[in-house]
């Protein structure tokens, strides 16, 4: 996650909830951040539909269990084709809020789910080097493109979003109209 947000600069990210956005949160805060609380899935949703609506590159932080609880979003990005679309699914392997439970991605590779959907580029990555280089050129060439990230389960020792849901969304809106 530090290797992505070091090649940014004012791209929205719209984060999926649990501890992706709460490490994303202690690594970098941005304005530009939308942090999703107690929504499980729907961060790619959001996601599509601002890479829709703008002209603008949007990034998705989304974690297997989310995706996993709306597994539709993967054709329906397909479907849009939106050029300027990245997703990016951190892969621990098991539903880390509720208590490590497995998920399906142990079975199943979700970048060639996302490839058969109809993401134009997808890549499966496992080091900090390889996710900087496939940043830095879904950055830079059209999409949709869907990055898997596979991590270990390790839980970092993240603070909570001190936001209101109502906070993130105005800071969010405001930043966004801002760079539009």
């Amino acid at each position: 996650m530090r290797q992505v947000l070091a090649e940014l600069g004012d791209e929205p990210v719209i984060h999926a909830n649990g501890y992706i956005c709460r490490e994303s949160f202690a690594i970098k805060d941005r304005p530009e951040s939308f942090y999703m609380i107690g929504s499980m899935g729907l961060a790619s949703a959001i996601g599509l539909g601002l890479a829709l609506t703008s002209n603008r590159t949007v990034l998705v932080f989304d974690g297997d269990g989310n995706l996993l609880m709306n597994l539709g979003i993967l054709a329906m990005v397909g479907s849009s084709q939106p050029k300027r679309f990245i997703h990016i699914v951190f892969d621990n392997e098991v539903y880390g809020s509720t208590g490590n439970q497995r998920s399906l991605s142990r079975d199943v590779r979700l970048n060639r789910l996302a490839a058969g959907a109809g993401y134009r580029r997808s890549a499966f990555v496992t080091q900090a080097d390889q996710l900087r280089d496939a940043t830095r050129q879904a950055l830079t060439e059209e999409g949709p493109t869907f990055l898997l990230v596979k991590v270990n389960q390790a839980e970092a020792e993240v603070p909570r979003i001190p936001y209101s849901p109502e906070t993130i969304r105005d800071r969010f809106r405001n930043a966004v109209k801002r760079e539009e």
